[in-house]
Parts: C-alpha cells; structure tokens; sequence
C-alpha cells in the first residue's frame, strides 16, 4: 500500500506540474486563433469595487482617465461598499471636475464586492464592462488591446496581464514572478485551444449581455468566466494588455489572500461543478479538472509523497533519491521564506520552491475552512 501510494502522488505531481502543461502545449499546435481588430472600439463601462479606498481612489480613477480610448464611449463607474474615510467624496468631486462619465453608487449595508457589481450593471451602458481593482493601475493601451478581441463574435471574456513595477513604475525584473511566467505561459496556451480557466481579475472585460448575477459569496473573478463558458462562449488572456501593481515583499500579505481567493474558488469549482463534466463541455472540463481543482489539491499528494518516501527510503535507491530531492526543495523553499523576510530579492531557485510551498500552503488551510463550510464574502484594502 505505501508502494502504491508512493507511486500514485509521484505521478499525480508530475501530471499536474509538468503533464497537464504539455499536454495542453500539444494541442496548441493546432490553434483557434481569436479575429481580432485594433479598430473595434465598442462602448465600455469600467466597474470599480471600493472600500476605504481614499487612498488610492483617486490615483487609479485618473489612470482610467489617461486611456488611449474614444471619451464618448468610456464610463466609470464606482461602488462604495460603505466606504468611511472619504473614498466617496473623493469620487464625487473627480465626477464633478471631468468631462468624462464618472459615476459613484453607495452600497448599505457592506455587502462585498460581488454585490457591488450586481448593483452596478444595470447602471452600465456600455457593451462591454472592464473590471478594475481600487488599486490598479493600467497601461494606457491596456482597454484597447481588450477590446480588440471582442471583434471576434466568440469571444465573450479578457482577461489581461499582472505585471510588478517599482515605485517609479519601471518594471521589476521582467514583470512577472516565475510562477506567474508559469501561469501566463499556460493560459496563452489554453487560449490557443479555446478558453482559459483562470483570469486576472484586476484587468479583466465582458460583454454585458453574458453577465449573470452571482451570489455575495461567489467570487466574480472565477465563477463569472465560467458563467460566460456555460453560455458557449470563449474567455481568452491577451498579454498586451498590462496591469501594474507594486511589488509587494510580504510573504504574509500574499498568504492571506492566496487562502481568501483559493476558499472562494473552491466553493466556485462546486457551484460550478457541471462544468467538469467531460460528456457535456469535453476540453474544457478537462481543464478545469487539471489546472484549477487538481491544482488546488496538490497539497495531497505532496503531503503523501513525503510521508511515503521518509517510510520507504531504505527500501530502493528510487525512494532515497525522492527523499533527497524533497529535502533540497523545501530546504530551499525555507531559506527563500528567510530571505523574504530579510528583505533579499530572491532568485528563481530560491523563490519558485517558497511560492509552490506558500501556494499549497495556503490551499491547504483554504480547504480546512472549506470543509468547515466557512466563507468570505467581504474584503479589506491590500496595503503595501
């Protein structure tokens, strides 16, 4: 039984890592390719979320401002979900002092951001609505190059790209994290065979016409996508449209939102679960089944993987050099956790071990609460 169990996770990691990846890069090489048109410049509404956003309100609504799109067919409009500390003042006096449509809607009681958004759509006139975070900030071709998409009748989600920036707004490194490399690499793929199953949610646009309102508990960022799929259109990734963040070197703030995002998706995978069902939506549950539940349970068979080999370690030199190469990993995942916490940049050998471990970390403790029936519905500003 151990020998099985040893086997059975070994391969189980390898298939979700490595596997599922070449697979998907294989059925690449046959693309359905998106018909986009730089000139498509339909009508949209940006939809912003905020809570006690006053400090960052401002700065990312007059990011919206300085898009390179038409200023009669951009709107913006705001939920404060019972904002305390000015966000809502700060949002009536940019609508009072602009020429483009910048709209506030207060939300009492605090509901969360998914009710925010169901009180919004009906007060959008655009044919697409963009999402953006209180916080984020957008390349001014950003909206554009969305748009471009939707001149392809089968598409009917974007998602954009997440790139870290220093404070002068310089890109760090490359942009991107290795995992999110990873991430990306991925969903160019997946979007070459048909939809993604995994959007940013900071840079992310629909047409209004496929949007469903979803329950407070459900996170639009993942159950919205898949509403679009369940109505049989694609939701694809365009890496020209950048979103920037600051980077942030907390591992504690990344955890925390890793186990808030990763609980809702799982109850989003189970509100959702007809989706993974291979006799009605084929590719597309094999994906879902792949990248976002296996992925999110891999904690198992690491877990398994390791108690397996520490027991079979003196039975073959199969099982030692697993052990082995399972002490180098976390070994290396804790000196990048130190590091981290010494205010070192880490390179890739240290942070890719340490973000794997804080990921399954996290969804480890978001499927505790998970089993437990806990949920999250509201949110508090990210500070960096």
């Amino acid at each position: 039984m151990l020998t099985l169990l040893f086997w059975l996770s070994l391969v189980l990691l390898i298939y979700i890592y490595f596997g599922y990846p070449l697979l998907v890069a294989l059925l690449a090489t046959s693309p359905r390719l998106v018909k986009k048109n730089p000139e498509h410049l339909p009508s949209v509404s940006i939809m912003i979320a905020a809570y006690n956003e006053a400090a960052d309100i401002e700065a990312t609504i007059l990011n919206k401002l300085a898009l390179d799109y038409p200023s009669d067919k951009l709107e913006i409009l705001v939920v404060s979900d019972e904002s305390e500390d000015g966000t809502d003042a700060i949002v009536e006096r940019l609508a009072d002092n602009s020429n483009y449509s910048i709209r506030l809607v207060r939300q009492v009681p605090r509901q969360g951001k998914t009710s925010g958004l169901n009180m919004l759509v009906p007060e959008a006139t655009g044919e697409i609505l963009a999402f953006s975070d209180a916080n984020s900030h957008w390349d001014s071709l950003a909206l554009r190059k969305l748009t471009s998409n939707f001149a392809d009748p089968e598409i009917g989600y974007v998602s954009g790209k997440m790139v870290y920036v220093n404070d002068d707004g310089s890109l760090v490194g490359d942009g991107c994290s290795a995992y999110m490399k990873y991430e990306n690499w991925l969903r160019e793929k997946e979007t070459r065979i048909g939809s993604i199953v995994g959007v940013d949610g900071g840079i992310d646009a629909m047409r209004k016409s496929l949007y469903q309102p979803l329950r407070a508990d459900q996170l639009p960022d993942f159950v919205q996508p898949l509403k679009v799929v369940e109505q049989g259109k694609r939701v694809v990734y365009e890496r020209e449209a950048l979103l920037k963040e600051e980077a942030l070197d907390d591992g504690a703030s990344e955890f925390s939102m890793r186990v808030r995002v990763t609980l809702r998706a799982l109850w989003a995978l189970k509100d959702m679960s007809q989706l993974m069902s291979p006799v009605d939506f084929g590719l597309f549950a094999f994906q879902m089944i792949s990248h976002k539940l296996l992925r999110y349970l891999a904690f198992i068979p690491q877990a398994l993987l390791t108690v397996t080999a520490v027991l079979l370690a003196g039975k073959g030199p199969v099982y030692l050099v697993t052990l082995t190469g399972l002490f180098i990993f976390y070994g290396l995942a804790w000196t990048g956790k130190r590091k981290e916490s010494g205010g070192h940049h880490l390179p890739v050998y240290y942070a890719a071990p340490y973000y794997l471990m804080l990921l399954n970390t996290a969804c480890y403790r978001a499927t505790a609460s998970f089993l437990k029936g806990e949920k999250k519905v509201i949110w508090n500003p990210r500070k960096g």
